[in-house]
């Protein structure tokens, strides 16, 4: 029997503090789901050969398919899935973005690439997500794709020195492709707010808060100025009293969706470069 952890109180300790304001068996559905995506990146992450970590994805891929229930994470992961009727198609699509990642050398070279595996690692997450926080309006669902893409685009950003370390080059090693990565993000942070609105209401501030703590990550490179300064910070994180803050004006935030009048349908979604690969449509 594989061990089942609690990865989100490990790995992604801006998720984990939003969560304190998530119902419990909520926070506990969105924890499972975070491990299976947390185990499955693992196997990319690993500092095994290519060859082994290929083998190693493809048996836990194929485990999932065959409903392998010894191992509790795939067990949790198919009672979301038909719990919340989440299609197949959208743990496909996580799973080709971190089968992407098991390569010798990895190079995105277009604005396109950078959203498709974007979407793929954690625009997915984000749409699993909001089916957990029983979110069903389409342009909603949408808007938890652009969240997820925002955040990962932060990520990218953040770890530029670490990723070409291991061999990865989703942007270039250059403090003005962090920047403009970093614009981007901005887009999919804007164009995800006022659907928080559709998030039923005692969900709907840990979704506010993590929006917040992770834009701050943002915040925190632009101010670094240029690129000595960025890579001699080390990795940039949101400090516990930072937390604090951005959870307080994260209030302002539910206030100001409380009191916003705008119907979420007609947000422009920068899906045109992703959806010449795949039909979200089909995923939502």
């Amino acid at each position: 029997m594989i061990q089942n952890k609690n990865y989100l109180s490990i790995y992604a300790k801006s998720f984990n503090w939003a969560g304190f304001f998530l119902p419990k068996q909520t926070y506990k559905k969105c924890s499972s789901l975070y491990n299976f995506c947390r185990v499955v990146d693992n196997i990319a992450d690993d500092k095994n050969s290519v060859e082994l970590k290929e083998s190693e994805f493809n048996e836990f891929k194929n485990d999932f398919i065959q409903k392998n229930y010894n191992n509790p994470v795939i067990e949790n992961m198919w009672d979301i899935i038909d719990e919340f009727s989440i299609s197949l198609k959208v743990v496909n699509d996580l799973f080709d973005g971190i089968k992407s990642d098991i390569k010798q050398t990895v190079k995105l070279n277009s604005k396109k690439e950078l959203l498709i595996y974007s979407y793929r690692v954690a625009g997915t997450v984000g749409l699993m997500m909001a089916k957990i926080l029983k979110v069903n309006k389409k342009s909603s669902l949408k808007s938890a794709i652009d969240l997820g893409i925002a955040m990962q685009l932060t990520n990218i950003s953040r770890d530029v020195v670490e990723d070409l370390n291991n061999g990865r080059a989703y942007i270039n090693d250059d403090f003005d492709d962090i920047k403009s990565t970093l614009k981007l993000a901005e887009k999919f942070y804007e164009s995800s707010f006022y659907s928080i609105n559709e998030i039923p209401i005692r969900f709907r501030f840990s979704i506010l808060v993590a929006r917040r703590v992770y834009r701050k990550i943002g915040y925190k490179i632009l101010n670094k100025k240029n690129l000595e300064n960025y890579k001699a910070s080390g990795k940039i994180f949101v400090s516990n009293l930072e937390k604090i803050i951005e959870t307080f004006f994260a209030i302002f935030d539910l206030i100001k969706l409380l009191l916003a009048n705008k119907n979420d349908n007609y947000i422009e979604h920068d899906h045109f470069l992703i959806s010449e690969e795949l039909n979200l449509n089909e995923r939502i």
